[in-house]
Protein backbone atom coordinates (compact mmCIF):
# COMPACT_ATOMS: atom_id res chain seq x y z
CA UNK A 1 0.00 0.00 0.00
CA UNK A 2 1.30 3.48 -0.91
CA UNK A 3 2.27 6.02 1.73
CA UNK A 4 -0.49 8.63 2.04
CA UNK A 5 -0.90 11.92 3.84
CA UNK A 6 -3.69 10.39 5.99
CA UNK A 7 -2.86 6.82 6.97
CA UNK A 8 -5.32 3.92 6.96
CA UNK A 9 -5.26 3.59 10.77
CA UNK A 10 -6.11 7.26 11.33
CA UNK A 11 -9.85 6.61 11.52
CA UNK A 12 -10.79 9.98 13.02
CA UNK A 13 -9.17 11.92 10.18
CA UNK A 14 -10.72 9.64 7.55
CA UNK A 15 -14.20 10.13 9.05
CA UNK A 16 -13.48 13.88 9.03
CA UNK A 17 -12.44 13.68 5.36
CA UNK A 18 -15.61 11.80 4.33
CA UNK A 19 -17.96 14.14 6.20
CA UNK A 20 -16.20 17.31 5.01
CA UNK A 21 -16.37 16.09 1.39
CA UNK A 22 -20.10 15.34 1.77
CA UNK A 23 -20.70 18.81 3.24
CA UNK A 24 -18.67 20.47 0.48
CA UNK A 25 -20.55 18.55 -2.25
CA UNK A 26 -23.95 19.47 -0.83
CA UNK A 27 -22.99 23.13 -0.42
CA UNK A 28 -21.57 23.27 -3.95
CA UNK A 29 -24.68 21.63 -5.41
CA UNK A 30 -26.97 24.14 -3.71
CA UNK A 31 -24.95 27.37 -3.81
CA UNK A 32 -22.42 27.31 -6.66
CA UNK A 33 -23.95 28.06 -10.04
CA UNK A 34 -21.82 25.72 -12.20
CA UNK A 35 -21.96 22.91 -9.63
CA UNK A 36 -25.77 23.03 -9.50
CA UNK A 37 -25.75 21.33 -12.93
CA UNK A 38 -23.95 18.28 -11.47
CA UNK A 39 -25.50 15.97 -8.81
CA UNK A 40 -23.84 16.45 -5.42
CA UNK A 41 -23.14 12.73 -5.21
CA UNK A 42 -20.98 12.97 -8.35
CA UNK A 43 -19.12 15.99 -6.93
CA UNK A 44 -18.39 13.94 -3.79
CA UNK A 45 -17.18 11.00 -5.89
CA UNK A 46 -14.89 13.21 -8.02
CA UNK A 47 -13.28 14.79 -4.93
CA UNK A 48 -12.68 11.31 -3.45
CA UNK A 49 -11.14 10.02 -6.71
CA UNK A 50 -8.76 12.99 -6.85
CA UNK A 51 -7.81 12.67 -3.18
CA UNK A 52 -6.90 8.97 -3.47
CA UNK A 53 -5.07 9.35 -6.78
CA UNK A 54 -3.02 12.21 -5.29
CA UNK A 55 -2.12 9.97 -2.31
CA UNK A 56 -3.88 12.19 0.21
CA UNK A 57 -5.94 9.27 1.55
CA UNK A 58 -5.44 5.47 1.38
CA UNK A 59 -7.47 3.27 -0.97
CA UNK A 60 -8.30 0.79 1.82
CA UNK A 61 -9.18 1.43 5.46
CA UNK A 62 -11.49 0.06 8.20
CA UNK A 63 -13.51 3.29 8.00
CA UNK A 64 -14.57 2.48 4.43
CA UNK A 65 -15.67 -0.99 5.51
CA UNK A 66 -17.87 0.63 8.16
CA UNK A 67 -19.58 2.76 5.51
CA UNK A 68 -20.22 -0.34 3.36
CA UNK A 69 -21.33 -2.47 6.30
CA UNK A 70 -23.42 -0.01 8.33
CA UNK A 71 -24.03 3.39 6.70
CA UNK A 72 -25.23 2.03 3.34
CA UNK A 73 -27.76 -0.47 4.79
CA UNK A 74 -29.03 2.23 7.14
CA UNK A 75 -29.80 4.51 4.18
CA UNK A 76 -32.09 2.08 2.38
CA UNK A 77 -34.96 1.93 4.93
CA UNK A 78 -34.70 5.69 5.53
CA UNK A 79 -35.33 6.36 1.84
CA UNK A 80 -38.28 3.94 1.75
CA UNK A 81 -40.13 5.22 4.82
CA UNK A 82 -42.40 7.51 2.77
CA UNK A 83 -43.63 4.77 0.41
CA UNK A 84 -47.42 4.41 0.70
CA UNK A 85 -48.86 1.70 -1.57
CA UNK A 86 -52.48 2.51 -0.69
CA UNK A 87 -52.01 6.15 -1.70
CA UNK A 88 -50.23 5.14 -4.91
CA UNK A 89 -53.06 2.86 -6.06
CA UNK A 90 -55.83 5.21 -4.91
CA UNK A 91 -54.47 8.44 -6.40
CA UNK A 92 -52.43 7.35 -9.38
CA UNK A 93 -53.44 3.84 -10.45
CA UNK A 94 -53.56 4.65 -14.17
CA UNK A 95 -50.11 6.26 -14.26
CA UNK A 96 -48.75 3.38 -12.17
CA UNK A 97 -49.57 0.99 -15.04
CA UNK A 98 -47.46 3.05 -17.44
CA UNK A 99 -44.61 3.23 -14.92
CA UNK A 100 -44.59 -0.57 -14.56
CA UNK A 101 -44.63 -0.98 -18.35
CA UNK A 102 -41.66 1.40 -18.49
CA UNK A 103 -39.89 -0.73 -15.86
CA UNK A 104 -40.30 -3.78 -18.10
CA UNK A 105 -38.88 -1.70 -20.97
CA UNK A 106 -35.84 -0.97 -18.78
CA UNK A 107 -35.31 -4.70 -18.19
CA UNK A 108 -35.52 -5.41 -21.92
CA UNK A 109 -33.13 -2.53 -22.66
CA UNK A 110 -30.59 -3.78 -20.11
CA UNK A 111 -30.62 -7.31 -21.54
CA UNK A 112 -30.31 -6.14 -25.17
CA UNK A 113 -27.54 -3.66 -24.31
CA UNK A 114 -25.66 -6.36 -22.38
CA UNK A 115 -25.56 -8.60 -25.45
CA UNK A 116 -24.32 -5.71 -27.62
CA UNK A 117 -21.45 -4.71 -25.30
CA UNK A 118 -20.60 -7.86 -23.29
CA UNK A 119 -17.44 -8.53 -25.30
CA UNK A 120 -16.05 -5.05 -24.61
CA UNK A 121 -16.87 -4.15 -20.98
CA UNK A 122 -15.68 -6.16 -17.95
CA UNK A 123 -18.17 -7.14 -15.22
CA UNK A 124 -21.04 -6.15 -17.49
CA UNK A 125 -23.36 -8.77 -16.00
CA UNK A 126 -23.06 -7.02 -12.62
CA UNK A 127 -23.31 -3.55 -14.14
CA UNK A 128 -26.43 -4.64 -16.07
CA UNK A 129 -28.09 -5.64 -12.80
CA UNK A 130 -27.01 -2.40 -11.15
CA UNK A 131 -28.28 -0.20 -13.96
CA UNK A 132 -31.56 -2.10 -14.34
CA UNK A 133 -32.16 -1.56 -10.61
CA UNK A 134 -31.14 2.10 -10.80
CA UNK A 135 -33.25 2.77 -13.91
CA UNK A 136 -36.28 1.28 -12.19
CA UNK A 137 -35.80 3.00 -8.83
CA UNK A 138 -32.86 5.29 -8.27
CA UNK A 139 -29.49 5.80 -6.62
CA UNK A 140 -30.45 3.79 -3.53
CA UNK A 141 -31.04 0.74 -5.74
CA UNK A 142 -27.77 1.33 -7.61
CA UNK A 143 -25.69 1.31 -4.44
CA UNK A 144 -27.60 -1.64 -2.95
CA UNK A 145 -26.92 -3.74 -6.06
CA UNK A 146 -23.28 -2.59 -6.18
CA UNK A 147 -22.86 -3.82 -2.61
CA UNK A 148 -24.81 -7.03 -3.22
CA UNK A 149 -22.88 -7.99 -6.39
CA UNK A 150 -19.51 -6.79 -5.04
CA UNK A 151 -18.66 -4.94 -8.25
CA UNK A 152 -15.13 -3.49 -8.28
CA UNK A 153 -15.03 0.16 -7.32
CA UNK A 154 -13.25 1.17 -10.53
CA UNK A 155 -16.20 -0.10 -12.57
CA UNK A 156 -18.78 1.35 -10.17
CA UNK A 157 -17.15 4.78 -10.40
CA UNK A 158 -16.93 4.50 -14.21
CA UNK A 159 -20.62 3.55 -14.37
CA UNK A 160 -21.57 6.55 -12.23
CA UNK A 161 -19.66 8.97 -14.46
CA UNK A 162 -21.14 7.45 -17.65
CA UNK A 163 -24.63 7.43 -16.15
CA UNK A 164 -24.55 11.13 -15.30
CA UNK A 165 -23.37 12.12 -18.77
CA UNK A 166 -26.14 9.98 -20.25
CA UNK A 167 -28.75 11.49 -17.91
CA UNK A 168 -27.96 14.99 -19.14
CA UNK A 169 -28.51 13.94 -22.74
CA UNK A 170 -31.62 11.92 -21.94
CA UNK A 171 -33.33 14.78 -20.12
CA UNK A 172 -32.61 17.08 -23.06
CA UNK A 173 -34.32 14.55 -25.35
CA UNK A 174 -37.37 14.38 -23.05
CA UNK A 175 -37.60 18.16 -22.83
CA UNK A 176 -37.31 18.43 -26.61
CA UNK A 177 -40.12 15.90 -27.05
CA UNK A 178 -42.40 17.98 -24.83
CA UNK A 179 -42.05 20.89 -27.25
CA UNK A 180 -42.18 18.94 -30.51
CA UNK A 181 -45.42 19.75 -32.34
CA UNK A 182 -45.59 16.37 -34.14
CA UNK A 183 -45.21 14.46 -30.85
CA UNK A 184 -47.91 16.59 -29.23
CA UNK A 185 -50.32 15.81 -32.04
CA UNK A 186 -49.48 12.09 -32.12
CA UNK A 187 -49.77 11.36 -28.38
CA UNK A 188 -51.90 14.32 -27.30
CA UNK A 189 -50.72 16.95 -24.82
CA UNK A 190 -53.60 18.09 -22.57
CA UNK A 191 -51.33 19.35 -19.78
CA UNK A 192 -49.16 21.42 -22.12
CA UNK A 193 -52.31 22.80 -23.77
CA UNK A 194 -53.64 23.74 -20.34
CA UNK A 195 -50.43 25.61 -19.45
CA UNK A 196 -50.43 27.48 -22.77
CA UNK A 197 -54.07 28.48 -22.39
CA UNK A 198 -53.77 29.54 -18.75
CA UNK A 199 -53.10 33.14 -17.63
CA UNK A 200 -49.40 33.98 -17.71
CA UNK A 201 -48.66 33.40 -14.05
CA UNK A 202 -45.44 31.87 -12.77
CA UNK A 203 -47.23 28.89 -11.27
CA UNK A 204 -44.32 26.49 -11.67
CA UNK A 205 -42.00 28.72 -9.67
CA UNK A 206 -44.55 29.01 -6.84
CA UNK A 207 -45.06 25.27 -6.83
CA UNK A 208 -41.33 24.59 -6.84
CA UNK A 209 -40.78 26.96 -3.93
CA UNK A 210 -43.57 25.28 -1.97
CA UNK A 211 -42.38 21.78 -2.76
CA UNK A 212 -38.70 22.27 -1.92
CA UNK A 213 -39.17 24.45 1.16
CA UNK A 214 -37.26 23.41 4.33
CA UNK A 215 -39.03 20.94 6.62
CA UNK A 216 -39.38 21.08 10.39
CA UNK A 217 -37.37 18.22 11.86
CA UNK A 218 -37.69 17.52 15.58
CA UNK A 219 -35.18 15.61 17.71
CA UNK A 220 -37.70 12.77 18.06
CA UNK A 221 -37.91 12.51 14.23
CA UNK A 222 -34.17 11.87 14.03
CA UNK A 223 -34.26 9.45 16.97
CA UNK A 224 -37.22 7.43 15.66
CA UNK A 225 -35.94 7.40 12.05
CA UNK A 226 -32.54 6.03 13.01
CA UNK A 227 -33.98 3.59 15.57
CA UNK A 228 -36.48 2.14 13.09
CA UNK A 229 -33.84 1.97 10.37
CA UNK A 230 -31.20 0.13 12.39
CA UNK A 231 -33.86 -2.25 13.77
CA UNK A 232 -35.03 -3.11 10.24
CA UNK A 233 -31.43 -3.61 9.05
CA UNK A 234 -30.64 -5.94 11.97
CA UNK A 235 -33.88 -7.89 11.52
CA UNK A 236 -33.44 -8.25 7.75
CA UNK A 237 -29.79 -9.31 7.85
CA UNK A 238 -30.41 -11.88 10.61
CA UNK A 239 -33.41 -13.20 8.69
CA UNK A 240 -31.22 -13.51 5.59
CA UNK A 241 -28.61 -15.58 7.46
CA UNK A 242 -31.30 -17.85 8.90
CA UNK A 243 -32.96 -18.40 5.51
CA UNK A 244 -29.65 -19.22 3.81
CA UNK A 245 -28.96 -21.91 6.40
CA UNK A 246 -32.52 -23.23 6.12
CA UNK A 247 -32.57 -23.38 2.30
CA UNK A 248 -29.07 -24.78 1.80
CA UNK A 249 -27.35 -24.88 -1.59
CA UNK A 250 -29.47 -24.75 -4.78
CA UNK A 251 -29.51 -27.79 -7.09
CA UNK A 252 -30.13 -25.90 -10.34
CA UNK A 253 -30.24 -22.38 -11.79
CA UNK A 254 -33.98 -22.02 -11.13
CA UNK A 255 -33.53 -22.83 -7.45
CA UNK A 256 -30.60 -20.42 -7.41
CA UNK A 257 -32.83 -17.57 -8.60
CA UNK A 258 -35.62 -18.43 -6.14
CA UNK A 259 -33.23 -18.84 -3.21
CA UNK A 260 -31.55 -15.54 -4.10
CA UNK A 261 -34.87 -13.70 -4.18
CA UNK A 262 -35.93 -15.23 -0.86
CA UNK A 263 -32.72 -14.95 1.15
CA UNK A 264 -30.72 -12.02 -0.25
CA UNK A 265 -30.16 -9.52 2.57
CA UNK A 266 -30.68 -6.40 0.45
CA UNK A 267 -33.88 -7.72 -1.10
CA UNK A 268 -35.11 -8.70 2.37
CA UNK A 269 -34.16 -5.24 3.64
CA UNK A 270 -36.40 -3.69 0.97
CA UNK A 271 -39.24 -6.15 1.60
CA UNK A 272 -39.18 -5.95 5.40
CA UNK A 273 -39.07 -2.14 5.25
CA UNK A 274 -42.05 -2.05 2.91
CA UNK A 275 -44.08 -4.45 5.10
CA UNK A 276 -43.35 -2.53 8.31
CA UNK A 277 -44.06 0.84 6.66
CA UNK A 278 -47.38 -0.53 5.32
CA UNK A 279 -48.40 -1.80 8.77
CA UNK A 280 -47.37 1.38 10.62
CA UNK A 281 -48.07 3.87 7.83
CA UNK A 282 -49.41 6.56 10.18
CA UNK A 283 -46.22 6.43 12.24
CA UNK A 284 -43.92 6.79 9.25
CA UNK A 285 -46.04 9.40 7.49
CA UNK A 286 -45.43 11.75 10.45
CA UNK A 287 -41.63 11.29 10.48
CA UNK A 288 -39.74 14.23 9.00
CA UNK A 289 -36.13 14.10 7.87
CA UNK A 290 -35.98 10.49 6.69
CA UNK A 291 -35.17 11.49 3.10
CA UNK A 292 -32.51 13.94 4.28
CA UNK A 293 -30.84 11.39 6.59
CA UNK A 294 -30.96 8.67 3.94
CA UNK A 295 -29.57 10.96 1.26
CA UNK A 296 -26.73 12.06 3.54
CA UNK A 297 -25.80 8.41 4.10
CA UNK A 298 -25.85 7.77 0.34
CA UNK A 299 -23.51 10.73 -0.20
CA UNK A 300 -21.06 9.15 2.27
CA UNK A 301 -21.24 5.94 0.26
CA UNK A 302 -20.44 7.80 -2.97
CA UNK A 303 -17.30 9.21 -1.34
CA UNK A 304 -16.17 5.71 -0.39
CA UNK A 305 -17.01 4.38 -3.87
CA UNK A 306 -14.71 6.97 -5.42
CA UNK A 307 -11.71 6.40 -3.15
CA UNK A 308 -10.28 3.18 -4.70
CA UNK A 309 -11.06 4.24 -8.27
CA UNK A 310 -8.27 4.83 -10.76
CA UNK A 311 -8.65 7.91 -12.98
CA UNK A 312 -7.07 6.01 -15.88
CA UNK A 313 -9.57 3.14 -15.50
CA UNK A 314 -12.54 5.54 -15.33
CA UNK A 315 -11.44 7.29 -18.53
CA UNK A 316 -10.85 4.01 -20.37
CA UNK A 317 -14.25 2.51 -19.48
CA UNK A 318 -16.55 5.53 -19.19
CA UNK A 319 -17.19 6.04 -22.92
CA UNK A 320 -18.19 2.42 -23.56
CA UNK A 321 -20.36 2.47 -20.45
CA UNK A 322 -21.96 5.69 -21.69
CA UNK A 323 -22.95 3.88 -24.90
CA UNK A 324 -24.20 0.92 -22.84
CA UNK A 325 -26.50 2.98 -20.60
CA UNK A 326 -27.62 5.19 -23.50
CA UNK A 327 -28.90 2.11 -25.36
CA UNK A 328 -30.87 1.09 -22.25
CA UNK A 329 -32.41 4.58 -21.98
CA UNK A 330 -33.35 4.80 -25.68
CA UNK A 331 -34.97 1.34 -25.64
CA UNK A 332 -36.86 2.39 -22.52
CA UNK A 333 -38.09 5.51 -24.30
CA UNK A 334 -39.14 3.72 -27.51
CA UNK A 335 -41.01 0.88 -25.75
CA UNK A 336 -42.65 3.19 -23.20
CA UNK A 337 -43.90 5.61 -25.84
CA UNK A 338 -45.13 2.72 -28.01
CA UNK A 339 -47.11 1.26 -25.09
CA UNK A 340 -48.29 4.77 -24.22
CA UNK A 341 -49.75 5.20 -27.69
CA UNK A 342 -51.46 1.79 -27.60
CA UNK A 343 -53.03 2.46 -24.18
CA UNK A 344 -53.76 6.13 -24.95
CA UNK A 345 -51.46 7.84 -22.46
CA UNK A 346 -50.66 11.50 -23.12
CA UNK A 347 -47.26 12.82 -24.19
CA UNK A 348 -46.69 14.29 -20.72
CA UNK A 349 -47.48 10.97 -18.98
CA UNK A 350 -45.07 9.11 -21.27
CA UNK A 351 -42.31 11.65 -20.67
CA UNK A 352 -42.70 11.53 -16.89
CA UNK A 353 -42.91 7.72 -16.78
CA UNK A 354 -39.59 7.53 -18.65
CA UNK A 355 -38.10 10.20 -16.41
CA UNK A 356 -39.27 8.48 -13.21
CA UNK A 357 -37.74 5.18 -14.36
CA UNK A 358 -34.40 6.43 -15.64
CA UNK A 359 -33.93 9.45 -13.37
CA UNK A 360 -36.09 8.66 -10.33
CA UNK A 361 -39.14 10.34 -8.78
CA UNK A 362 -37.40 13.58 -7.79
CA UNK A 363 -36.17 14.36 -11.32
CA UNK A 364 -39.61 13.49 -12.72
CA UNK A 365 -41.30 15.80 -10.22
CA UNK A 366 -38.75 18.53 -10.99
CA UNK A 367 -39.51 18.25 -14.71
CA UNK A 368 -43.27 18.40 -14.07
CA UNK A 369 -42.74 21.47 -11.90
CA UNK A 370 -40.52 23.21 -14.45
CA UNK A 371 -43.04 22.62 -17.25
CA UNK A 372 -46.04 23.68 -15.17
CA UNK A 373 -47.78 20.27 -15.27
CA UNK A 374 -49.15 20.89 -11.79
CA UNK A 375 -51.63 18.00 -11.67
CA UNK A 376 -48.90 15.45 -12.46
CA UNK A 377 -46.33 16.49 -9.86
CA UNK A 378 -47.85 14.61 -6.91
CA UNK A 379 -48.80 11.43 -8.82
CA UNK A 380 -45.41 10.97 -10.52
CA UNK A 381 -43.53 11.64 -7.27
CA UNK A 382 -45.64 9.05 -5.46
CA UNK A 383 -45.48 6.49 -8.26
CA UNK A 384 -41.74 6.93 -8.68
CA UNK A 385 -41.20 5.62 -5.16
CA UNK A 386 -42.55 2.23 -6.32
CA UNK A 387 -39.29 1.95 -8.24
CA UNK A 388 -37.36 2.04 -4.96
CA UNK A 389 -39.34 -1.00 -3.78
CA UNK A 390 -39.11 -3.12 -6.95
CA UNK A 391 -35.74 -1.89 -8.27
CA UNK A 392 -33.56 -4.41 -6.45
CA UNK A 393 -35.79 -7.27 -7.58
CA UNK A 394 -35.59 -6.08 -11.19
CA UNK A 395 -31.80 -5.74 -10.95
CA UNK A 396 -31.41 -9.21 -9.42
CA UNK A 397 -33.59 -10.75 -12.13
CA UNK A 398 -31.64 -9.04 -14.94
CA UNK A 399 -28.30 -10.06 -13.39
CA UNK A 400 -29.51 -13.65 -13.18
CA UNK A 401 -30.69 -13.68 -16.82
CA UNK A 402 -27.56 -12.12 -18.34
CA UNK A 403 -25.34 -14.23 -16.10
CA UNK A 404 -26.69 -17.34 -17.79
CA UNK A 405 -25.78 -15.99 -21.26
Amino acid sequence: MKNTFITADNSLMLWAFIMIVVAAAIMAEQRVKWASKIPGSVIALIIAVLASNLNIIPTEAPVYDAVWGYILPLAIPLLLFKTNLHRIVKESGRLLILFLISSIATMIGAIISFHIFKAYIPELDKISGMMAASYTGGGVNFVAMAAKLETTQDMVASAIVADNFMMAGYFIILMALSGWTAARKFWGSPYIDSVENAPKLDKSQALAAAYWKPKDIALKDIALSLAWSIFIVALSFHLSSWLKELLGKPNNIYQELIFSLISDKYLLLTTVTFIIVSIFKETFSKLNGTQELGTYAIYMFFVVIGIPASIQTIISHAMLLFAFVFVIAIINLILTFTAGKIFKFSLEENILACNANIGGPTTAAAMAISRGWINLVGPIMVIGTVGYVIGNYVGTFVYFLVGQS
